[in-house]
């Protein structure tokens, strides 16, 4: 039984940003921080006021995160990035929001006061003082995980204690994020006095004003109360000054949504589970077809959380394809005309989309990585609407002379043609490399369709059933916004954009088997009319290939890839070797990694023999490093244990900071289960005699700064998670529960009394009031477990702020 949190993240677009740079304009990015630990960078769209980034986050983390913040920036390739201003959404306001927090929010100024971070470690006690008066003692023990002011990515940190008009400072440290004073001070308690305990943290600079790190005000009377109060206390910001103006920053648009579960253990669910299993093997001659009534009572916004929460559950029991050949059916049985067949966003279609993208998506980047990674190499002009072409000069051995609107249109063809072309190929030649579990159900797909509509007339209509999502649900989405589908680190630029979209209209064309209909929208596109005619007979080669597979040829495929552990992440990463004594003798080298539960392997390139370095089972931490450790960014370490159980740590650099936190959660990952996780660590590295992030002589000393284990992206490549789809559904379902009440009694209408049927045992036979029992059962079953009880209070010692 756990309580997991997460956060699903949606970052939309900005609009009336000011400019940063001497153009008029700016090249924004965001930054997302929880609590402020950077976990997501957008891309950057170059050169406008008004980005639109659509990309989309979901984030697993420990239920006490207190805040997200959104940081809009500007990128400068010769200066330090601008910030430009940011939003932040505390967990209160996102509890206060069931359904999320959608819509724009004003870009509010950055003030330094309030960008503090970390906590501090505090010992607070009443005692006796001479002459029978008591006295306050605050001993000020160490602190971590503070902000860093300085250029060396550190503070040189000290704590101002105040109380009663008297102040006192402990020494400093220099050079430390994570400092250790065990320092004690005390102060004279006058009888019923209300001033409060303020604990504040500085950076200290011999030139400059000190920054502001940090405070933690206390109520002193409730202290005398409790006499003795020690822990870890987060740092506040200031809020004591008058809060400047928003200004003219602009505004983002943001839908962020929390969602808290409490997961109980997996026999909870097994009733649940078992019964939609039922259902789905029963098919359509199925007495209470639960499928078909959960898509009747589930509305349109939240009918893809829907879709994707039961493809994984099926996935997971073996049983995706029979549960979309189970909504295949279904949408046929209530469609009539051909023509409108899986264009609705349907339960059927949704979790078709959800399928591809999590058993499809390593195929998807075999077959279209290199075409789109050639569009974005070339960066050449394409336009094929007369209404839009822009003549440029072209040179020829120091002659220049205009390009004609003729040849840019015939250019723009030709290199249109060559893609598609290029496209078409790899498909063709990909049947083998398509997961046998995504040709089983195109298989059914395609029969079933037949099945429907077997007049000649309907020739086409299994093959465009199959391109509906193939390609214009799956390939053509891929090809207009290959960022969002990790085909690319950075969205296009306005020209690629433009190939791109030209591209998956052609692609479109070629899926929709080249009708009058598709051709008359955009009569513009006659050029490629030759590619795409060649390419419908192509693309229908490639389908009828595609369906062909037996049971037999099925379970062979997946029995060959059940025998090879699929990679949870691979690429390039720059592994720490050490040369010598000193920071000056040691670097980075540049290797191909490959993470599967297995192990961590390296290799020189990606098609070179594997060397593995780490079994996923002796990792006991991936965490981040600090900056000035190496004095390079996006740096983490692996600490784990060698075959003889002695505890070593590896350093490894990502390209970016995206990289470096998707590559931390595919390695937390696989090593949530590990038993002897460490609980704490330290984020610098052990140079001379001394560690470099809390300065402690002792290199077995226990960690200065805590794991962060629980803190995880979700990838389409995760390892399924029963437990929390099967609780994810059923959060669904008793939220539509009074529907399906309503739904229950109309069926029972017709027996006498409203009585319902029982077998043996007084449990109902009728599926669907099976169903509402389950869920009658799993809600006791929640009430009565210890993690549904409300969170604690944060200690009462805490004066509140406004």
């Amino acid at each position: 039984m756990a309580k997991r949190s997460s956060l699903s993240i949606r970052i939309v677009e900005g609009k009336n940003l000011p400019a940063k740079d001497i153009t008029g304009s700016s090249d924004p990015y965001c930054i997302v921080k929880v609590d402020n630990e950077p976990i997501i960078r957008t891309a950057t769209v170059w050169k406008t006021l008004c980005p639109f980034w659509g990309e989309e986050y979901q984030v697993h983390l420990p239920p006490a995160f207190h805040a997200v913040a959104f940081y809009v920036m500007d990128e400068d390739a010769l200066s330090r990035d601008d910030v430009i201003g940011k939003v932040c959404l505390t967990r209160d306001t996102l509890a206060a929001h069931p359904k999320g927090f959608s819509g724009w929010a004003h870009l509010t100024e950055v003030d330094p006061d309030e960008e503090v971070q970390g906590e501090i470690h505090l010992r607070l006690e009443v005692v006796p003082g001479p002459r029978a008066r008591r006295l306050l003692r605050c001993s000020v023990l160490e602190a971590r995980d503070l902000a860093p002011k300085d250029r060396n990515g550190a503070s040189d940190p000290f704590v101002r204690v105040r109380y009663s008009g008297r102040t006192q400072e402990t020494s400093i440290v220099k050079k430390s994020r994570y400092p250790r004073w065990n320092e004690m001070f005390e102060f004279e308690l006058e009888e019923g006095a209300a001033e409060a305990l303020c604990v504040e943290a500085w950076d200290w600079d011999l030139v400059s004003r000190n920054d502001f790190l940090g405070k933690v005000v206390f109520n002193v009377q409730k202290l005398c109360a409790a006499q003795k109060e020690e822990g870890w206390f987060r740092l506040q910001p200031d809020q004591s000054k008058n809060r400047r103006g928003e200004g003219n920053l602009g505004s983002l648009q943001l839908e962020v949504r929390l969602r808290d579960e409490t997961v109980l253990p997996s026999g909870c669910y097994q009733p649940l589970v078992q019964l939609l299993c039922r259902e789905v093997k029963l098919g359509t001659q199925g007495p209470g077809q639960l499928i078909a009534l959960i898509e009747e009572t589930t509305s349109t916004e939240c009918r893809q959380d829907v879709a994707t929460n039961l493809l994984k559950l099926f996935l997971g029991q073996g049983l995706a394809k029979d549960f979309l050949d189970l909504l295949f059916q279904l949408e046929l049985g209530r469609t009539s005309e051909a023509n409108t067949l899986f264009r609705s966003n349907s339960l059927a279609s949704k979790s078709m989309e959800s399928f591809l993208k999590v058993a499809g998506m390593r195929y998807l980047h075999g077959v279209l990585g290199p075409i789109i990674d050639k569009v974005f190499e070339e960066k050449k002009y394409v336009e094929l609407d007369p209404s839009k072409v822009e003549v440029k000069d072209v040179g020829c051995s120091g002659l220049h002379r205009p390009q004609t609107e003729a040849e840019v249109l015939e250019q723009s063809a030709q290199t249109l043609r060559a893609h598609l072309a290029a496209l078409l190929s790899a498909l063709s030649r990909s049947v083998r490399a398509c997961p046998a579990v995504v040709r089983a159900t195109f298989r059914q797909l395609f029969r079933r369709v037949r099945e429907r509509f077997p007049s000649a007339q309907h020739e086409n209509v299994p093959f465009i059933a199959v391109t509906s999502f193939l390609c214009l649900r799956f390939v053509s989405p891929a090809i207009m916004a290959p960022k969002l589908f990790h085909l690319r680190e950075r969205h296009a630029d306005a020209r690629t954009s433009r190939t791109l979209l030209l591209l998956a209209k052609a692609v479109q064309n070629v899926g929709n088997m080249d009708t009058p209909a598709s051709r008359a929208k955009e009569a513009w596109m006659e050029p490629l009319q030759p590619t795409v005619r060649q390419g419908v007979a192509q693309l229908k080669d490639f389908i009828t290939k595609l369906v062909d597979i037996e049971e037999k040829e099925e379970l062979g495929l997946q029995r060959a890839l059940s025998l090879q552990a699929p990679p949870v992440k691979e690429g390039p990463l720059f592994i720490h070797r050490t040369k010598g004594k000193g920071p000056l003798m040691s670097s980075f080298k540049k290797l191909h990694f490959s993470l599967t539960t297995e192990a961590l392997s390296f290799a020189k390139t990606p098609n070179s023999k594997k060397s593995a370095l780490i079994k996923p089972a002796n990792i006991r931490a991936a965490e981040k490093v600090e900056e000035k450790s190496f004095g390079s960014s996006n740096v983490m370490q692996l600490i784990y244990e060698d075959d003889a159980g002695k505890p070593q740590t590896v350093y490894l650099q990502c390209r970016c900071v995206n990289e470096l936190n998707q590559w931390l959660s595919a390695l937390r990952k696989v090593s949530i289960g590990n038993p002897g996780l460490l609980g704490s660590y330290h984020p610098g590295v052990f140079r001379g005699d001394k560690w470099s992030c809390c300065h402690q002589k002792d290199k077995s000393d226990l960690g200065c700064d805590k794991t962060r284990s629980r803190v995880t992206l979700q990838e389409w490549n995760d390892p399924l998670d029963h437990d929390l789809e099967a609780q994810l559904i059923y959060r669904h379902l008793l939220g539509v529960e009074p529907a399906l009440r309503e739904k229950h009694r109309e069926l029972s209408a017709g027996t006498e009394a409203g009585s319902v049927l029982t077998g043996p045992g007084g449990a109902p036979e009728d599926p669907l009031a099976q169903l509402l029992q389950v869920l009658r059962d799993l809600q006791e079953a929640h009430r009565s477990s210890p993690a549904s009880s409300p969170p604690s209070e944060p200690s009462c010692l805490l004066e509140l702020q406004t």
